[in-house]
């Protein structure tokens, strides 16, 4: 008897200690029951998809490894990429632990449209981030006045796998242009670009970044008014039939030394993260981007419109738990 009354009692120490283990650490409940994690991130390392080397992504996404692995136990490292869409994969399959996106290419990738057809991706946001301006810029003596008028044109439509090659396709297919058949489509990275609107083996471009992009100062300046910009705002509403993310915004004058503002269709940013991304880790990462956000804008100015009041509108794209307490 006292043998078994013995083996009841161990059970239920047992019992006791797995639970006491299983809200052991900084985690002490589950966030998505409405608990709360603490904010401490743990130790260990972080790695952040970014994009081309030229380009805000990659800029700006070094400048939050920095930021990280300065203000945390976790030590971050950027990589360059090819951008959105080889961001998502790439998270997915676990390559990389955090990684920008355009917020239209994330709605797919949850979606499982687009490039991502029938294939709905596991990941949530950390926050929404600054907006993506889409910056057309073509050779003025190319005879080039609008979205239609690329057809026959070599057009740079971005790098395989990016963010700005959806937005490429989708507004050629708005001006009722075929990608594939009705351009000289050239899948070029900004850097390769940049080289051809100088050599003038390119006739324009697609870039969806923030303002400024560094290469695209560069052709301004140099090119000066043998470039020129293109307003492509008549095709908004047909974006929006995609998606409801794509906006009216405007290139001002002063970004790029131009004679006047430029219309243009701007798309917000996410930084996304794999559903089981630590929570604490998680919310550590997005109270650090607020916290220290007069640091990102040393790093660039597209930081200064990083905003708490509109960082949990990542929709459909859920917010990661974590994030969401950071948030609240």
């Amino acid at each position: 008897m006292r043998v078994k009354h013995w083996l009841v009692l161990a059970a239920m120490s047992t019992s006791v200690a797995m639970v006491a283990a299983g809200c052991g650490g900084k985690q002490t409940q589950d966030p998505a029951a409405g608990g709360q994690v603490s904010c401490e991130a743990s130790d260990g390392r972080i790695t952040i998809a970014t994009g081309n080397s030229g380009g805000v992504y990659y800029v700006l996404g070094g400048g939050l490894a920095q930021v990280v692995s300065n203000n945390s136990k976790l030590k971050a490292t950027a990589a360059e990429t090819g951008a959105s869409v080889q961001n998502v994969q790439q998270l997915v399959a676990g390559d990389y632990d955090v990684a920008f996106s355009l917020a239209d290419t994330a709605a797919d990738a949850v979606a499982g449209k687009g490039a991502f057809d029938g294939k709905p991706q596991q990941v949530q946001a950390l926050a929404r981030i600054y907006p993506n301006s889409t910056q057309v810029l073509v050779r003025a003596d190319a005879g080039i006045n609008s979205v239609a008028d690329l057809r026959g044109k070599r057009l740079s439509t971005g790098s395989p796998k990016s963010g700005t090659e959806v937005i490429a396709n989708r507004l050629l297919q708005a001006a009722g242009l075929n990608p594939e058949t009705d351009v000289q489509a050239q899948r070029l990275d900004l850097a390769k670009t940049a080289d051809g609107m100088k050599a003038g083996t390119i006739d324009g471009l697609v870039w969806s970044g923030g303002l400024p992009t560094a290469q695209i100062t560069d052709l301004t300046t140099s090119l000066k008014a043998q470039v020129k910009f293109l307003d492509i705002t008549p095709q908004l509403d047909a974006l929006k039939q995609i998606n409801p993310v794509y906006d009216r915004g405007v290139i001002p004058a002063a970004t790029y030394g131009q004679p006047a503002d430029v219309p243009t269709i701007v798309v917000p940013n996410v930084l996304l993260v794999r559903e089981d991304f630590p929570a604490n880790n998680a919310c550590a990462l997005t109270k650090l981007i607020f916290d220290r956000k007069a640091d990102l804008e040393q790093v660039h100015p597209s930081a200064k419109e990083i905003s708490r009041d509109i960082a949990a509108q990542t929709g459909p794209v859920p917010l990661h738990p974590g994030s969401r307490q950071a948030l609240g």
